[in-house]
């Protein structure tokens, strides 16, 4: 097993100054530091000197310009919750780390996990091209991934729900209601879960023996270009339902039906995606297909403690459930 001596040795330096550059001593120039911390991590020291610290530390790291987390009505908060709820009883440190961009061009992800004695993260809200999205492929230190999937890498798995299964729900939900021209409104694809259910909302379709039609899809970066862009042709098209990427895309577009003097549900039917705390709070109230926040942030921990056990486990999903609520109702007769 590395030790701090063979650090040492492979740089040809002394342990004591090996030591002091893992513990971030002043004394330490910045370029001996950053050269210490990718040996350890090349030889594998996270492993031996995690089991040697006495409080065990684990991480929920979030992507603040992407996700929010610290109050109850934010998004990622019960997801935190879920995972504090299983890790802490099992005798581990929790913290909640913010990171962005920048963060991530300045260290590595398994240096920034070594230098804060973390022994493996549960990541929320990394977008594909982030900098760390790379890092995985090839990191040794544990990683769980919400809503994003590394191939080829046993030290990483990634959580979430059953898209496929939820978005089959949406559309055959919308299908007994007797419609037959769905559309689909998406944020643009620049990240893992949106195409995913890009891809699953049309594979529903399929499935359902329904149209089809790339035109019945729209996807744009900004919100608002999404609304008045694609909501007005999908009217013009004569779509009677639309299933949103989001909720956020599904209450937008409840607003500008009813700026345009379309109503929801009577002209159109709405539904979208992950019952956020406002849902059942829109007027109407948004049917949505529900992701447990709780029981994914315990899904979370429990791949991450696989992972810590050298269990390689990979994928881990959770059933989605649809939640009827008001915004949608049968094809009305025209």
């Amino acid at each position: 097993m590395t030790t701090i001596q063979d650090i040492a040795d492979k740089l040809g330096i002394s342990k004591g100054t090996v030591s002091k550059a893992l513990n971030n001593a002043p004394d330490i120039s910045e370029t001996l530091q950053k050269q210490v911390l990718e040996t350890a991590v090349e030889l594998g020291y996270t492993k031996l000197r995690r089991y040697k610290k006495s409080a065990k530390k684990l991480c929920v790291i979030v992507q603040k310009d992407n996700i929010q987390y610290e109050k109850p009505h934010h998004f990622a908060y019960d997801i935190v919750m879920g995972f504090r709820q299983m890790a802490e009883p099992a005798g581990y440190e929790v913290e909640a780390v913010p990171i962005d961009v920048s963060t991530q061009r300045k260290i590595s992800y398994d240096i920034f996990m070594l230098q804060n004695d973390y022994a493996g993260s549960f990541l929320l809200g990394l977008s594909l091209g982030e900098p760390w999205m790379k890092d995985f492929r090839t990191s040794r230190t544990p990683a769980v991934l919400y809503d994003n999937h590394i191939i080829g890498n046993p030290t990483t798995a990634y959580v979430g729900i059953d898209n496929d299964e939820g978005m089959d729900l949406a559309v055959g939900h919308l299908k007994k209601l007797g419609h037959q021209k769905i559309g689909y409104l998406s944020s643009a694809l620049g990240s893992y879960i949106m195409q995913v259910r890009h891809k699953a909302f049309f594979q529903a379709m399929h499935n359902h023996g329904l149209k089809t039609d790339p035109s019945y899809a729209g996807c744009s970066y900004y919100l608002s270009e999404c609304m008045e862009k694609h909501l007005p042709r999908f009217l013009d098209m004569g779509l009677t339902a639309i299933i949103c990427c989001q909720d956020t895309f599904a209450s937008a577009a409840i607003t500008q039906c009813q700026q345009m003097g379309v109503q929801v549900p009577r002209d159109i039917s709405i539904i979208g995606f992950d019952d956020i705390p406002m849902s059942p709070y829109t007027s109407p109230p948004l049917t949505t297909v529900r992701q447990d926040r709780i029981e994914i942030g315990k899904s979370g921990y429990y791949a991450l403690s696989s992972l810590l056990n050298g269990v390689s486990i990979g994928t881990v999903l959770l059933h989605a459930d649809l939640k009827v609520r008001e915004s949608t109702r049968a094809v009305t007769e025209k």
